[in-house]
């Protein structure tokens, strides 16, 4: 048989996270993403990823010291982003320097997960200040991982941003067999290392077809403007083929529970953004406007919907939507990587002939 993009075929076992997409669920090793965005930190839950079990104090103590210590980026890394052409994306220059790592092999993989998942936030953040022609921002090592990246890219330590932002990374860390996680998977199933597995994953989140952004929410927002708009905008895209951007997702037929988990979130700041409520309308609108027009059709807001929300908040640069989703998703890739290594089969798929 032939399945297109191997869609529907099952290719490896795993016990990372389990998706519904029937019914909305999303769990990480057995526990429901809203539980773990309500009692679990950054740290925490990507500690539980990576070694299957939730830390003690002293663990959690000890794995945060090392996320500390692992931010600085070697002198040599920095001459090489100096180097690179400012037009050349994010996402390329991530691969880039990511693939230029030297990582002692005698630490094994676990020790690299963690030098990686440490030290993206400030590659992002070099990058992106240098092109701003701003300070760089060096680490600070009395704030845990998520306010230090938010320190890092503005410059200020703003705890209800570091709160949204943490929550988003702690749900976009692991999906299943994504595009990126199936092709770090395949690069550590030859015996490569774990940076070669997570530059392939790079090269294939940089994609719009997997990776996305929620610039095309922000743009859909700021078209629409006042809830007044909302019915107008939304019947002349469906009339024009177009795509309702934040609506949707390949494998939930109901609302994404990253997207709902977001929202939680930002309705329980002490003071919510100006643009929430215009957001929240044009969700309960077109929803209702999509089941009309299109009733045999399940579209409902994704997690990109309300990461748009995180992004106008932190008032960030849409260059950085990508990078900043991939500092999140590098946990599931080590995480599927370590995996792979502890129970391998190389990849080999075979290919039907067409030819003549």
């Amino acid at each position: 048989m032939y399945y297109p993009g191997l869609k529907g075929v099952i290719a490896v076992q795993t016990s990372l996270s389990n998706i519904d997409g029937e019914k909305g669920m999303l769990t990480y090793r057995g526990i429901e993403i809203e539980r773990l965005v309500e009692k679990y930190s950054f740290e925490e839950v990507a500690y539980f990823l990576l070694y299957r079990e939730f830390p003690n104090e002293e663990m959690k103590v000890r794995f945060k010291e090392k996320l500390i210590n692992y931010r600085p980026i070697p002198n040599y890394i920095v001459g090489i982003l100096e180097l690179m052409p400012k037009e050349m994306p994010l996402m390329d220059v991530l691969r880039t320097i990511i693939s230029s790592f030297n990582l002692p092999e005698k630490d094994g993989i676990y020790e690299a997960a963690e030098r990686l998942i440490s030290v993206f936030p400030t590659i992002i953040a070099y990058r992106y200040r240098q092109l701003k022609n701003l300070p760089v921002i060096p680490p600070n090592s009395s704030l845990d991982h998520v306010n230090n990246f938010v320190y890092m890219l503005t410059g200020n330590i703003n705890s209800t941003h570091a709160q949204i932002l943490e929550s988003y990374l702690i749900l976009t860390m692991e999906h299943g067999l994504n595009a990126s996680t199936f092709a770090a998977r395949v690069t550590i199933s030859t015996e490569s290392d774990l940076i070669s597995a997570i530059t392939s994953a790079l090269g294939t989140m940089k994609g719009p077809l997997h990776g996305g952004a929620p610039s095309g929410v922000i743009a859909l927002l700021e078209e629409i403007k006042t809830e007044d708009a909302i019915c107008e905008v939304i019947h002349k895209k469906l009339e024009n083929k177009e795509r309702i951007m934040g609506f949707g997702h390949r494998v939930y037929k109901t609302t994404d529970p990253r997207a709902l988990a977001l929202k939680n979130t930002i309705m329980k700041m002490d003071e919510l953004p100006d643009w929430i409520d215009l957001a929240v309308k044009t969700e309960i609108e077109t929803i209702e406007i999509l089941k009309q027009v299109k009733p045999d059709h399940k579209l409902y807001t994704n997690v990109e919907y309300y990461a748009a929300a995180i992004m106008k908040t932190l008032s960030l640069d849409e260059s950085l939507f990508t990078a900043i989703f991939s500092s999140s998703r590098i946990v599931g890739w080590c995480a599927h990587a370590i995996e792979q290594q502890n129970n391998n089969t190389l990849f080999r798929p075979n290919a039907m002939y067409i030819g003549n």
